[in-house]
């Protein structure tokens, strides 16, 4: 049996779409593929069940209790929670044996960035060395210190004597394509690490959607439920005058605009643009002609009442979660991997 483990270096690199297109090609190239995500972020105790997990054993029938795919939760207080690594360890181990009985190989994901609970000895990279698996290290692209970031993993992966198959570049923004082909996967490879692909960013399986942020934030909604799956590309801060704003709106595409209740001219001004939500922050409720024009244009209204700076954090790791049924974001992550992914080296490290 053979194990790949994927690691992101950074939230939103696209790992589950990713795992999704491997275990469908896997399956059709005869192997029998089971999947295990040893830390997620569900917190333990709560009865959630890790929706990547959960999508997962749909697609692989693990014939085990989801909830058992991911043990533990990288939650920020993670500390006071866990208090015996050792204990922790071993029943990591254990439930990985009984996944992977019958199978031929195991997808093992990472938490949103490899150094997640190092302090207890299971983030990724401990946790590859313990289950003895090959890694595959997807980056997430944002400008050039992504690369760097990249680099750093590898070589710490080396350090550590922890098999790296290649490095994957996933969820690029287009205007950037072409300088991670030309630029950024050469420099890579000029340190002896192989490039396994460069995946453009698809929205259709990587923006995440207006009900994910309303789940994130417990915003009220007060126009606009029916627009639940509008989905979001970027997000926009309206703080500034409008006078400055009005090219940023015109330019962004679906994007959700985050800005008081109180700003009505910014309100109205990018409902007359590409926006898939506005997010109004401090508790502030908004004029009424800003949900008349909003219900008039199918974009979601959503009240909460955190500040604007907690609002944009809290929304910074919010990711896309495909669901078991959306046949049509199934297919596309395997197209992407068909397309997009050195898949002869990732099958020749399979059966070295």
């Amino acid at each position: 049996m053979k194990s790949l483990y994927l690691l992101g270096t950074a939230p939103g690199c696209g790992k589950t779409a990713l795992a999704v297109g491997l275990a469908q090609k896997l399956r059709d190239e005869g192997f029998t593929v089971g999947y295990f995500k040893p830390v997620g972020s569900v917190p333990t105790g709560y009865r959630r069940v890790d929706e990547d997990a959960a999508l997962m054993d749909a697609l692989l029938n693990m014939g085990m209790p989801p909830e058992k795919l991911t043990l533990v939760s990288a939650g920020p207080y993670y500390l006071t929670r866990y208090e015996e690594p050792g204990t922790l360890l071993e029943e990591i181990r254990e439930t990985y044996r009984q996944a992977s009985e019958g199978r031929d190989v195991m997808l093992i994901e990472g938490p949103g960035r490899p150094h997640l609970m190092l302090t207890l000895g299971l983030d990724a990279i401990s946790l590859a060395r313990h289950l003895e698996a090959q890694t595959i290290l997807v980056s997430r692209v944002e400008n050039d210190f992504s690369v760097d970031r990249a680099l750093l993993f590898a070589q710490y992966l080396a350090a550590r004597g922890v098999p790296l198959v290649g490095v994957l570049f996933n969820n690029v923004p287009r205007p950037l394509l072409d300088k991670t082909r030309g630029v950024y996967a050469p420099l890579i490879e000029r340190e002896g690490i192989r490039v396994l692909g460069t995946l453009p960013c698809r929205p259709e399986i990587a923006a995440p959607t207006v009900q994910e942020f309303a789940d994130v934030l417990a915003g009220e909604i007060l126009v606009g439920e029916e627009h639940l799956d509008n989905l979001v590309e970027e997000i926009m801060i309206g703080a500034m005058t409008l006078e400055s704003a009005l090219g940023y709106l015109r330019r962004a595409p679906r994007k959700a605009l985050i800005t008081g209740g109180d700003r009505t001219d910014m309100c109205m001004a990018a409902l007359e643009t590409d926006t898939a939500v506005l997010i109004l922050t401090g508790g502030l409720f908004p004029n009424v002609n800003v949900l008349a024009r909003a219900a008039e244009r199918g974009v979601p209204v959503m009240l909460v009442h955190y500040d604007t700076y907690t609002t944009v954090q809290k929304l910074q790791e919010v990711a896309r979660k495909i669901k078991p049924g959306d046949a049509e974001a199934l297919a596309l992550c395997r197209q992407l991997v068909d397309e997009g992914v050195a898949w002869e080296a990732i099958l020749a490290a399979l059966r070295s």
